[in-house]
């Protein structure tokens, strides 16, 4: 099951019939299933607050993923600060509502098993990021 809530904002403007419908199509293609995953949207300073509560890191970040996957079924808490996805998407000149499903993904793609971290992960989170974007503009 998917579930989206929200902490110090509004619920973007996304469907969420598309989107769940959207996680388990980029699940499939990873050879996973779709547990228990809750999206929680909020504010930069909720966000802020759950990365040092629960990483021990002082910044603002767009997304948080909690991983509580096994085996092939995928399931886990995403946190997302919509504030930092408007002003990345400011700052690189993209679509909010594009750079919003990125983050969407990007925590999917993690439950999924792709790192962003180490040498050469990054490219490699983008270009999964791209492709399951691709498909959920032929959902559209």
């Amino acid at each position: 099951m998917i579930s989206y809530n929200t902490i110090n904002v509004r619920m973007p403007a996304i469907s969420r019939r598309q989107v769940s419908a959207w996680v388990r199509a980029v699940a499939r293609r990873y050879a996973r299933r779709v547990g228990e995953v809750a999206y929680v949207f909020c504010d930069d300073e909720k966000i802020l607050e759950v990365n040092r509560q629960y990483l021990q890191h002082d910044y603002y970040t767009d997304i948080i993923t909690f991983d509580y996957c096994e085996g092939e079924v995928i399931a886990g808490d995403l946190i997302i600060s919509l504030d930092t996805v408007r002003s990345n998407a400011e700052q690189l000149g993209k679509d909010y509502d594009e750079e919003l499903h990125r983050v969407i993904i990007h925590g999917v793609l993690h439950l999924c098993g792709i790192d962003d971290k180490g040498p050469g992960e990054r490219e490699i989170m983008e270009a999964a990021e791209d492709e399951a974007l691709a498909m959920l503009r032929q959902t559209d």
